[in-house]
Protein backbone atom coordinates (compact mmCIF):
# COMPACT_ATOMS: atom_id res chain seq x y z
CA UNK A 1 0.00 0.00 0.00
CA UNK A 2 3.09 2.38 0.95
CA UNK A 3 4.29 2.21 -2.68
CA UNK A 4 1.00 3.00 -3.99
CA UNK A 5 0.97 5.71 -2.21
CA UNK A 6 3.77 7.15 -3.04
CA UNK A 7 2.87 6.65 -6.55
CA UNK A 8 0.11 9.14 -5.84
CA UNK A 9 2.06 11.72 -3.96
CA UNK A 10 4.19 11.94 -6.76
CA UNK A 11 1.80 12.04 -9.12
CA UNK A 12 0.07 14.73 -7.20
CA UNK A 13 3.52 16.82 -6.81
CA UNK A 14 4.20 16.58 -10.64
CA UNK A 15 0.66 18.35 -10.96
CA UNK A 16 1.76 20.72 -8.32
CA UNK A 17 4.50 21.87 -10.68
CA UNK A 18 2.63 22.43 -13.67
CA UNK A 19 5.07 22.75 -16.43
CA UNK A 20 8.03 22.97 -14.15
CA UNK A 21 9.75 24.92 -12.16
CA UNK A 22 11.73 27.10 -14.92
CA UNK A 23 8.07 28.10 -16.16
CA UNK A 24 6.57 28.96 -12.83
CA UNK A 25 9.65 30.87 -12.00
CA UNK A 26 9.20 32.72 -15.51
CA UNK A 27 5.64 33.28 -14.98
CA UNK A 28 6.76 35.21 -11.63
CA UNK A 29 8.96 37.32 -13.66
CA UNK A 30 6.39 38.55 -15.39
CA UNK A 31 4.44 39.85 -12.35
CA UNK A 32 2.20 37.10 -13.06
CA UNK A 33 0.81 34.19 -10.04
CA UNK A 34 0.33 30.52 -11.24
CA UNK A 35 -2.81 28.71 -11.63
CA UNK A 36 -2.57 27.42 -8.23
CA UNK A 37 -1.60 31.10 -6.54
CA UNK A 38 -4.45 32.66 -8.27
CA UNK A 39 -7.08 30.16 -6.65
CA UNK A 40 -4.99 30.12 -3.40
CA UNK A 41 -6.14 33.83 -3.08
CA UNK A 42 -9.57 33.54 -4.70
CA UNK A 43 -11.00 30.22 -2.44
CA UNK A 44 -11.61 30.65 1.27
CA UNK A 45 -8.34 29.28 2.73
CA UNK A 46 -8.50 25.48 2.95
CA UNK A 47 -11.97 25.21 0.82
CA UNK A 48 -10.92 24.41 -2.75
CA UNK A 49 -11.42 21.01 -3.98
CA UNK A 50 -9.96 19.70 -7.07
CA UNK A 51 -11.35 17.75 -9.84
CA UNK A 52 -9.33 16.63 -12.41
CA UNK A 53 -5.68 16.85 -11.06
CA UNK A 54 -4.61 13.80 -13.13
CA UNK A 55 -6.42 14.10 -16.52
CA UNK A 56 -3.65 14.51 -18.90
CA UNK A 57 -4.02 14.83 -22.99
CA UNK A 58 -4.96 12.08 -25.78
CA UNK A 59 -2.86 13.64 -28.63
CA UNK A 60 0.00 12.04 -30.59
CA UNK A 61 0.60 14.06 -33.38
CA UNK A 62 3.93 15.77 -33.64
CA UNK A 63 5.66 14.04 -30.58
CA UNK A 64 2.80 15.11 -28.37
CA UNK A 65 2.61 11.92 -26.41
CA UNK A 66 6.30 12.38 -25.22
CA UNK A 67 5.07 15.56 -23.45
CA UNK A 68 2.49 14.58 -21.38
CA UNK A 69 1.54 17.20 -17.93
CA UNK A 70 -0.75 16.15 -15.24
CA UNK A 71 -3.85 18.53 -15.10
CA UNK A 72 -3.24 19.30 -19.12
CA UNK A 73 -3.02 23.22 -18.21
CA UNK A 74 -6.30 23.58 -16.35
CA UNK A 75 -6.94 23.64 -12.60
CA UNK A 76 -10.79 22.90 -11.77
CA UNK A 77 -12.55 22.42 -8.68
CA UNK A 78 -14.90 24.02 -6.17
CA UNK A 79 -15.06 25.98 -2.85
CA UNK A 80 -16.13 28.65 -1.01
CA UNK A 81 -15.61 32.14 -0.89
CA UNK A 82 -16.66 34.29 1.78
CA UNK A 83 -18.28 31.00 2.76
CA UNK A 84 -20.29 30.90 -0.96
CA UNK A 85 -20.08 28.30 -2.62
CA UNK A 86 -18.56 28.67 -6.49
CA UNK A 87 -17.15 26.36 -9.00
CA UNK A 88 -13.70 27.85 -10.66
CA UNK A 89 -11.26 27.08 -13.63
CA UNK A 90 -7.85 28.41 -13.89
CA UNK A 91 -6.15 28.16 -17.17
CA UNK A 92 -1.99 26.98 -16.11
CA UNK A 93 0.21 29.44 -18.86
CA UNK A 94 2.96 27.06 -17.70
CA UNK A 95 1.50 24.11 -19.72
CA UNK A 96 1.39 24.40 -23.58
CA UNK A 97 1.01 28.41 -23.05
CA UNK A 98 -2.37 27.34 -21.24
CA UNK A 99 -3.48 26.42 -24.67
CA UNK A 100 -7.01 24.47 -24.75
CA UNK A 101 -7.03 20.81 -25.89
CA UNK A 102 -10.11 18.77 -25.75
CA UNK A 103 -9.18 17.56 -22.41
CA UNK A 104 -8.63 20.83 -21.19
CA UNK A 105 -11.99 21.72 -22.31
CA UNK A 106 -13.85 18.72 -20.94
CA UNK A 107 -12.83 19.78 -17.11
CA UNK A 108 -14.11 23.15 -17.72
CA UNK A 109 -17.26 21.87 -19.04
CA UNK A 110 -17.29 19.41 -16.23
CA UNK A 111 -17.26 21.75 -13.83
CA UNK A 112 -19.71 23.96 -15.31
CA UNK A 113 -22.60 21.41 -16.03
CA UNK A 114 -21.67 20.94 -11.99
CA UNK A 115 -22.63 24.39 -11.15
CA UNK A 116 -25.79 24.80 -13.48
CA UNK A 117 -27.06 21.61 -11.45
CA UNK A 118 -26.28 22.74 -8.14
CA UNK A 119 -26.98 26.65 -9.17
CA UNK A 120 -23.57 27.87 -8.24
CA UNK A 121 -21.41 31.23 -9.61
CA UNK A 122 -18.70 29.87 -12.24
CA UNK A 123 -15.82 31.87 -12.27
CA UNK A 124 -13.13 31.48 -15.02
CA UNK A 125 -9.46 32.57 -15.01
CA UNK A 126 -8.19 32.96 -18.05
CA UNK A 127 -4.34 32.78 -19.08
CA UNK A 128 -4.58 31.24 -22.22
CA UNK A 129 -2.31 31.37 -26.03
CA UNK A 130 -5.79 30.28 -27.40
CA UNK A 131 -6.51 26.64 -29.39
CA UNK A 132 -3.73 23.80 -29.20
CA UNK A 133 -2.96 23.85 -32.43
CA UNK A 134 -1.73 20.44 -32.69
CA UNK A 135 -5.39 19.26 -31.83
CA UNK A 136 -6.87 20.66 -34.50
CA UNK A 137 -10.28 20.63 -34.66
CA UNK A 138 -10.70 18.96 -31.02
CA UNK A 139 -9.62 21.67 -29.83
CA UNK A 140 -11.79 24.18 -31.91
CA UNK A 141 -14.87 21.54 -30.74
CA UNK A 142 -13.74 22.27 -27.07
CA UNK A 143 -13.68 25.82 -27.23
CA UNK A 144 -17.74 25.46 -28.64
CA UNK A 145 -18.52 23.17 -26.17
CA UNK A 146 -17.59 25.62 -23.85
CA UNK A 147 -19.27 28.32 -25.75
CA UNK A 148 -22.78 26.05 -25.19
CA UNK A 149 -22.46 26.05 -21.88
CA UNK A 150 -21.88 29.82 -21.55
CA UNK A 151 -24.94 30.31 -23.11
CA UNK A 152 -27.05 27.40 -20.84
CA UNK A 153 -25.93 29.42 -18.06
CA UNK A 154 -26.34 32.82 -18.73
CA UNK A 155 -29.33 34.25 -16.58
CA UNK A 156 -29.10 30.79 -14.47
CA UNK A 157 -25.76 31.11 -12.33
CA UNK A 158 -23.77 34.16 -12.19
CA UNK A 159 -20.16 34.25 -14.64
CA UNK A 160 -17.58 35.89 -13.93
CA UNK A 161 -14.28 35.73 -16.09
CA UNK A 162 -10.56 37.22 -15.66
CA UNK A 163 -8.45 37.84 -17.97
CA UNK A 164 -4.76 37.38 -16.05
CA UNK A 165 -2.88 36.59 -19.45
CA UNK A 166 -3.10 36.25 -23.30
CA UNK A 167 -6.92 35.30 -24.42
CA UNK A 168 -6.71 35.39 -28.19
CA UNK A 169 -8.53 34.02 -31.29
CA UNK A 170 -12.22 31.97 -30.47
CA UNK A 171 -10.72 31.98 -26.44
CA UNK A 172 -12.28 35.80 -26.47
CA UNK A 173 -15.70 34.30 -27.05
CA UNK A 174 -16.39 32.64 -24.01
CA UNK A 175 -15.66 35.96 -21.56
CA UNK A 176 -17.74 37.96 -23.89
CA UNK A 177 -20.99 35.71 -22.91
CA UNK A 178 -20.21 35.55 -19.19
CA UNK A 179 -21.61 38.72 -17.09
CA UNK A 180 -18.63 40.40 -16.26
CA UNK A 181 -14.97 40.68 -17.35
CA UNK A 182 -12.11 41.61 -15.46
CA UNK A 183 -8.42 42.59 -17.13
CA UNK A 184 -5.57 43.11 -15.15
CA UNK A 185 -3.40 45.97 -16.79
CA UNK A 186 0.17 45.46 -18.47
CA UNK A 187 -0.39 41.97 -18.70
CA UNK A 188 -3.73 40.83 -19.53
CA UNK A 189 -4.95 41.13 -23.28
CA UNK A 190 -7.54 39.93 -25.68
CA UNK A 191 -8.42 40.18 -29.71
CA UNK A 192 -9.93 37.94 -32.32
CA UNK A 193 -6.33 38.47 -34.06
CA UNK A 194 -2.92 38.97 -32.98
CA UNK A 195 -0.81 42.48 -34.31
CA UNK A 196 1.14 40.33 -37.09
CA UNK A 197 -2.65 38.99 -38.49
CA UNK A 198 -3.89 42.52 -38.11
CA UNK A 199 -0.21 44.03 -40.58
CA UNK A 200 -0.82 41.43 -42.69
CA UNK A 201 -4.49 41.85 -43.65
CA UNK A 202 -5.29 45.62 -43.00
CA UNK A 203 -1.26 47.08 -43.11
CA UNK A 204 -2.02 48.70 -39.49
CA UNK A 205 0.87 48.62 -37.35
CA UNK A 206 -1.08 48.27 -33.75
CA UNK A 207 0.90 46.77 -30.48
CA UNK A 208 -0.64 43.83 -28.37
CA UNK A 209 -1.46 46.56 -25.85
CA UNK A 210 -2.64 49.65 -28.06
CA UNK A 211 -4.86 46.54 -30.07
CA UNK A 212 -6.90 44.32 -27.37
CA UNK A 213 -5.18 45.82 -23.60
CA UNK A 214 -6.80 46.49 -20.77
CA UNK A 215 -6.97 50.31 -21.33
CA UNK A 216 -7.87 49.73 -25.10
CA UNK A 217 -10.96 47.65 -23.82
CA UNK A 218 -12.43 49.64 -20.91
CA UNK A 219 -12.38 52.68 -22.61
CA UNK A 220 -12.74 52.04 -26.54
CA UNK A 221 -14.64 48.96 -26.95
CA UNK A 222 -16.09 48.39 -23.52
CA UNK A 223 -15.11 44.65 -23.92
CA UNK A 224 -13.90 45.03 -20.42
CA UNK A 225 -16.49 46.34 -17.17
CA UNK A 226 -13.28 46.12 -14.91
CA UNK A 227 -10.05 46.80 -14.97
CA UNK A 228 -7.32 45.69 -11.95
CA UNK A 229 -3.79 46.85 -11.53
CA UNK A 230 -2.20 43.35 -10.75
CA UNK A 231 -3.45 39.50 -10.01
CA UNK A 232 -4.35 40.07 -6.52
CA UNK A 233 -6.06 43.17 -6.99
CA UNK A 234 -7.90 41.49 -9.71
CA UNK A 235 -8.71 38.75 -7.70
CA UNK A 236 -10.26 41.47 -4.77
CA UNK A 237 -12.21 42.49 -7.38
CA UNK A 238 -13.64 39.81 -7.94
CA UNK A 239 -14.89 38.88 -4.00
CA UNK A 240 -16.42 42.62 -4.30
CA UNK A 241 -18.27 41.80 -7.66
CA UNK A 242 -19.80 38.38 -6.13
CA UNK A 243 -21.10 40.40 -2.92
CA UNK A 244 -23.62 41.80 -4.68
CA UNK A 245 -24.90 39.28 -6.21
CA UNK A 246 -26.98 36.01 -5.49
CA UNK A 247 -26.14 32.31 -5.91
CA UNK A 248 -28.52 31.71 -9.01
CA UNK A 249 -31.40 33.15 -10.67
CA UNK A 250 -33.65 31.63 -8.20
CA UNK A 251 -32.10 33.00 -5.68
CA UNK A 252 -31.64 37.04 -3.93
CA UNK A 253 -28.58 38.72 -2.66
CA UNK A 254 -27.63 38.68 0.42
CA UNK A 255 -29.00 41.57 2.62
CA UNK A 256 -26.63 42.42 5.28
CA UNK A 257 -27.50 44.08 8.78
CA UNK A 258 -28.70 47.29 8.63
CA UNK A 259 -30.06 49.73 11.91
CA UNK A 260 -31.98 52.28 10.66
CA UNK A 261 -31.43 55.48 11.96
CA UNK A 262 -32.14 58.79 11.08
CA UNK A 263 -32.02 58.32 6.96
CA UNK A 264 -31.63 62.57 6.05
CA UNK A 265 -28.91 63.49 4.25
CA UNK A 266 -28.67 67.00 4.13
CA UNK A 267 -25.55 67.34 1.59
CA UNK A 268 -27.93 66.34 -1.02
CA UNK A 269 -29.44 69.58 -0.83
CA UNK A 270 -26.47 71.40 -2.35
CA UNK A 271 -25.47 69.01 -4.79
CA UNK A 272 -27.34 70.00 -8.38
CA UNK A 273 -26.69 73.78 -9.48
CA UNK A 274 -29.46 76.37 -9.39
CA UNK A 275 -28.79 76.60 -12.69
CA UNK A 276 -29.95 73.58 -14.88
CA UNK A 277 -26.87 73.83 -17.99
CA UNK A 278 -24.68 73.96 -15.17
CA UNK A 279 -22.63 69.99 -14.63
CA UNK A 280 -22.59 68.30 -11.39
CA UNK A 281 -20.93 64.96 -10.70
CA UNK A 282 -24.15 62.03 -10.41
CA UNK A 283 -21.97 60.09 -8.26
CA UNK A 284 -21.74 62.60 -5.38
CA UNK A 285 -25.89 61.90 -5.56
CA UNK A 286 -25.02 58.01 -5.28
CA UNK A 287 -22.59 58.63 -2.25
CA UNK A 288 -25.34 60.85 -1.03
CA UNK A 289 -28.33 58.25 -1.43
CA UNK A 290 -26.78 55.17 -0.79
CA UNK A 291 -24.92 53.27 2.37
CA UNK A 292 -21.49 54.84 2.95
CA UNK A 293 -18.58 53.27 0.53
CA UNK A 294 -20.66 50.43 -0.91
CA UNK A 295 -20.89 51.90 -4.29
CA UNK A 296 -19.14 49.43 -7.16
CA UNK A 297 -18.92 50.79 -10.11
CA UNK A 298 -18.74 48.98 -13.43
CA UNK A 299 -17.50 50.02 -17.13
CA UNK A 300 -16.32 53.38 -15.21
CA UNK A 301 -14.27 54.30 -17.51
CA UNK A 302 -16.45 53.62 -21.26
CA UNK A 303 -19.14 55.78 -22.39
CA UNK A 304 -19.15 58.05 -19.16
CA UNK A 305 -21.86 60.15 -19.71
CA UNK A 306 -23.81 57.28 -18.19
CA UNK A 307 -23.04 56.12 -14.57
CA UNK A 308 -24.07 52.12 -13.63
CA UNK A 309 -22.89 50.00 -10.76
CA UNK A 310 -23.48 47.71 -7.52
CA UNK A 311 -24.43 49.84 -4.09
CA UNK A 312 -26.22 48.75 -0.85
CA UNK A 313 -29.12 50.60 0.43
CA UNK A 314 -29.76 49.60 3.93
CA UNK A 315 -27.72 46.60 3.84
CA UNK A 316 -29.87 45.45 0.02
CA UNK A 317 -27.90 45.05 -3.21
CA UNK A 318 -29.28 47.38 -5.50
CA UNK A 319 -28.49 48.43 -9.23
CA UNK A 320 -27.44 51.67 -10.08
CA UNK A 321 -28.52 53.19 -13.58
CA UNK A 322 -27.78 56.79 -14.00
CA UNK A 323 -27.19 59.51 -16.25
CA UNK A 324 -23.95 61.47 -15.54
CA UNK A 325 -24.34 65.10 -16.54
CA UNK A 326 -20.35 65.49 -16.44
CA UNK A 327 -19.87 64.53 -19.89
CA UNK A 328 -21.90 65.43 -22.39
CA UNK A 329 -24.61 66.63 -19.93
CA UNK A 330 -25.87 63.17 -19.54
CA UNK A 331 -27.30 62.68 -23.07
CA UNK A 332 -27.56 59.11 -24.00
CA UNK A 333 -25.79 57.60 -27.23
CA UNK A 334 -25.14 54.22 -28.78
CA UNK A 335 -22.50 53.33 -26.25
CA UNK A 336 -23.69 54.32 -23.07
CA UNK A 337 -27.35 52.66 -24.18
CA UNK A 338 -25.56 49.90 -24.58
CA UNK A 339 -23.82 49.81 -21.37
CA UNK A 340 -26.96 51.11 -19.63
CA UNK A 341 -29.26 47.72 -20.93
CA UNK A 342 -26.57 45.17 -20.66
CA UNK A 343 -26.15 46.38 -17.05
CA UNK A 344 -29.77 46.18 -16.36
CA UNK A 345 -30.09 42.91 -17.94
CA UNK A 346 -27.60 41.13 -15.56
CA UNK A 347 -29.58 42.86 -12.92
CA UNK A 348 -32.74 41.85 -13.85
CA UNK A 349 -31.62 37.94 -14.42
CA UNK A 350 -30.47 38.27 -10.80
CA UNK A 351 -33.26 39.30 -8.99
CA UNK A 352 -31.18 42.49 -8.30
CA UNK A 353 -33.45 45.48 -7.39
CA UNK A 354 -32.69 48.69 -9.57
CA UNK A 355 -32.61 52.30 -9.28
CA UNK A 356 -32.74 54.93 -11.96
CA UNK A 357 -31.43 58.80 -11.56
CA UNK A 358 -32.56 60.72 -14.30
CA UNK A 359 -31.16 63.83 -15.65
CA UNK A 360 -31.14 63.16 -19.47
CA UNK A 361 -32.00 66.22 -22.13
CA UNK A 362 -32.07 63.42 -24.67
CA UNK A 363 -30.26 61.49 -27.44
CA UNK A 364 -26.93 62.88 -29.05
CA UNK A 365 -27.34 64.19 -32.27
CA UNK A 366 -25.49 63.51 -35.20
CA UNK A 367 -24.48 61.33 -38.54
CA UNK A 368 -22.10 59.71 -36.26
CA UNK A 369 -24.71 58.63 -33.87
CA UNK A 370 -27.39 57.95 -36.92
CA UNK A 371 -24.98 55.81 -38.76
CA UNK A 372 -23.90 53.68 -35.89
CA UNK A 373 -27.21 52.83 -34.56
CA UNK A 374 -28.76 55.34 -32.24
CA UNK A 375 -32.36 53.90 -33.19
CA UNK A 376 -31.37 50.10 -32.49
CA UNK A 377 -28.66 51.34 -29.93
CA UNK A 378 -31.22 53.45 -27.78
CA UNK A 379 -33.86 50.73 -28.27
CA UNK A 380 -31.87 47.94 -26.40
CA UNK A 381 -31.93 50.30 -22.89
CA UNK A 382 -36.07 50.84 -23.61
CA UNK A 383 -35.97 47.38 -24.32
CA UNK A 384 -34.15 45.83 -21.18
CA UNK A 385 -35.79 47.79 -18.89
CA UNK A 386 -39.20 47.36 -20.07
CA UNK A 387 -38.79 43.67 -19.64
CA UNK A 388 -36.98 44.22 -16.36
CA UNK A 389 -39.21 42.27 -13.59
CA UNK A 390 -37.28 43.11 -10.45
CA UNK A 391 -38.12 46.53 -8.54
CA UNK A 392 -37.40 49.37 -10.42
CA UNK A 393 -37.80 52.87 -9.17
CA UNK A 394 -36.44 56.16 -10.88
CA UNK A 395 -35.79 59.48 -9.68
CA UNK A 396 -35.55 62.40 -11.92
CA UNK A 397 -32.84 65.02 -10.47
CA UNK A 398 -33.31 67.31 -13.07
CA UNK A 399 -33.49 67.00 -16.86
CA UNK A 400 -36.05 64.31 -18.26
CA UNK A 401 -36.60 65.69 -21.79
CA UNK A 402 -37.80 63.85 -24.89
CA UNK A 403 -37.70 59.94 -25.44
CA UNK A 404 -35.24 60.03 -23.23
CA UNK A 405 -37.46 60.62 -20.49
CA UNK A 406 -39.74 57.60 -21.29
CA UNK A 407 -36.46 55.58 -22.07
CA UNK A 408 -34.83 56.35 -18.53
CA UNK A 409 -37.53 53.96 -16.40
CA UNK A 410 -40.20 55.72 -16.61
CA UNK A 411 -44.19 54.75 -15.40
CA UNK A 412 -44.57 54.43 -18.73
CA UNK A 413 -42.57 51.49 -19.51
CA UNK A 414 -43.18 49.71 -15.81
CA UNK A 415 -41.59 51.29 -13.07
CA UNK A 416 -42.53 50.80 -9.76
CA UNK A 417 -42.49 54.05 -8.43
CA UNK A 418 -41.20 57.38 -10.00
CA UNK A 419 -40.22 60.14 -7.81
CA UNK A 420 -38.54 63.79 -8.92
CA UNK A 421 -36.98 66.88 -7.03
CA UNK A 422 -38.60 70.11 -7.15
CA UNK A 423 -36.12 71.35 -9.97
CA UNK A 424 -37.31 68.99 -11.86
CA UNK A 425 -38.21 69.51 -15.94
CA UNK A 426 -40.33 67.25 -17.38
CA UNK A 427 -40.82 68.26 -21.17
CA UNK A 428 -40.44 67.17 -24.85
CA UNK A 429 -37.67 69.61 -25.21
CA UNK A 430 -35.54 71.96 -23.39
CA UNK A 431 -37.47 75.32 -23.35
CA UNK A 432 -35.58 77.44 -25.75
CA UNK A 433 -35.48 75.11 -28.39
CA UNK A 434 -39.80 74.23 -28.09
CA UNK A 435 -40.29 78.15 -27.77
CA UNK A 436 -38.72 78.47 -31.34
CA UNK A 437 -41.08 75.78 -32.57
CA UNK A 438 -43.89 76.54 -30.89
CA UNK A 439 -43.52 80.38 -31.59
CA UNK A 440 -41.69 80.77 -34.33
CA UNK A 441 -44.56 83.37 -35.72
CA UNK A 442 -44.76 85.46 -33.06
CA UNK A 443 -41.04 85.85 -32.44
CA UNK A 444 -40.80 86.42 -36.64
CA UNK A 445 -43.58 89.22 -36.39
CA UNK A 446 -42.05 91.07 -33.08
CA UNK A 447 -39.99 94.13 -33.81
CA UNK A 448 -37.32 92.33 -31.37
CA UNK A 449 -37.36 89.06 -31.94
CA UNK A 450 -34.48 88.67 -29.15
CA UNK A 451 -36.84 89.75 -26.40
CA UNK A 452 -40.14 88.16 -27.61
CA UNK A 453 -37.96 84.62 -27.77
CA UNK A 454 -36.69 85.68 -24.22
CA UNK A 455 -40.46 86.07 -22.72
CA UNK A 456 -41.69 82.95 -24.56
CA UNK A 457 -39.09 80.83 -23.70
CA UNK A 458 -40.09 82.07 -19.28
CA UNK A 459 -43.65 81.57 -20.33
CA UNK A 460 -42.84 77.88 -21.52
CA UNK A 461 -40.38 77.01 -18.70
CA UNK A 462 -42.90 78.29 -16.38
CA UNK A 463 -45.50 75.81 -17.66
CA UNK A 464 -43.09 72.62 -18.02
CA UNK A 465 -39.98 73.26 -16.32
CA UNK A 466 -41.33 71.41 -13.03
CA UNK A 467 -42.45 68.16 -12.07
CA UNK A 468 -46.05 68.51 -11.67
CA UNK A 469 -47.49 68.73 -15.07
CA UNK A 470 -46.57 64.78 -14.63
CA UNK A 471 -47.20 64.74 -11.06
CA UNK A 472 -51.24 65.87 -12.24
CA UNK A 473 -51.23 63.11 -14.39
CA UNK A 474 -49.81 59.98 -11.95
CA UNK A 475 -46.96 59.76 -13.91
CA UNK A 476 -44.56 60.90 -11.18
CA UNK A 477 -45.94 59.17 -7.67
CA UNK A 478 -44.11 61.76 -5.62
CA UNK A 479 -42.29 65.07 -5.80
CA UNK A 480 -39.42 64.72 -3.08
CA UNK A 481 -37.00 66.97 -1.24
CA UNK A 482 -33.50 66.06 -2.13
CA UNK A 483 -32.55 65.43 1.49
CA UNK A 484 -35.70 62.61 1.99
CA UNK A 485 -34.33 60.56 -1.05
CA UNK A 486 -32.51 58.09 0.60
CA UNK A 487 -35.77 57.40 3.65
CA UNK A 488 -38.34 57.31 0.54
CA UNK A 489 -35.71 54.63 -1.51
CA UNK A 490 -35.53 52.38 1.88
CA UNK A 491 -39.60 52.36 2.25
CA UNK A 492 -40.25 51.70 -1.11
CA UNK A 493 -37.84 49.14 -2.07
CA UNK A 494 -38.67 47.38 1.23
CA UNK A 495 -42.13 47.11 0.13
CA UNK A 496 -41.35 46.08 -3.21
CA UNK A 497 -39.35 43.14 -1.96
CA UNK A 498 -42.15 41.10 -2.80
CA UNK A 499 -43.08 42.17 -6.10
CA UNK A 500 -43.85 39.74 -8.65
CA UNK A 501 -44.76 40.00 -12.69
CA UNK A 502 -45.55 37.57 -14.82
CA UNK A 503 -44.64 38.37 -18.54
CA UNK A 504 -46.32 36.83 -21.79
CA UNK A 505 -45.42 33.68 -22.43
CA UNK A 506 -42.77 33.34 -25.74
CA UNK A 507 -39.36 31.85 -26.53
CA UNK A 508 -37.18 34.79 -26.28
CA UNK A 509 -37.64 38.81 -27.41
CA UNK A 510 -36.32 39.49 -30.75
CA UNK A 511 -33.54 42.38 -29.69
CA UNK A 512 -30.34 41.60 -28.48
CA UNK A 513 -28.12 43.26 -25.66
Amino acid sequence: MSKKVETLNQKIEEAYLGGGQARIDKQHKKGKLTARERIHFLMDEGSFEEIGMLVTHRTTDFGMENQQFYGDGVVTGYGTINCRLVYVFAQDFTVFGGALSETHAEKICKIMDTAMKVGAPVIGLNDSGGARIQEGVRSLGGYADIFYRNVMASGVVPQISAIMGPCAGGAVYSPAMTDFTIMVENTSYMFVTGPNVVKTVTNEEVTSEELGGASAHSTKSGVTHLTAGNDIDCIEKIKILLSYMPQNCEDTPTKLPYKMGDEIREELESIIPESANQPYDMRNIIEGITDRKTFFEIHKNYAENIVVGFARLAGRSIGIVANQPMNLAGVLDVESSKKAARFTRFCDCFNIPLLVLVDVPGFLPGTNQEWNGIITNGAKLLYALSEATVPRISVITRKAYGGAYDVMNSKHIGADMNYAFPNAEIAVMGAKGASEIIFRKEIKAAEDSEAELSAKEKEYAEKFANPYRAARRGFIDEVILPKNTRRKLIKAFSSLENKSVNLPKKKHGNIPL
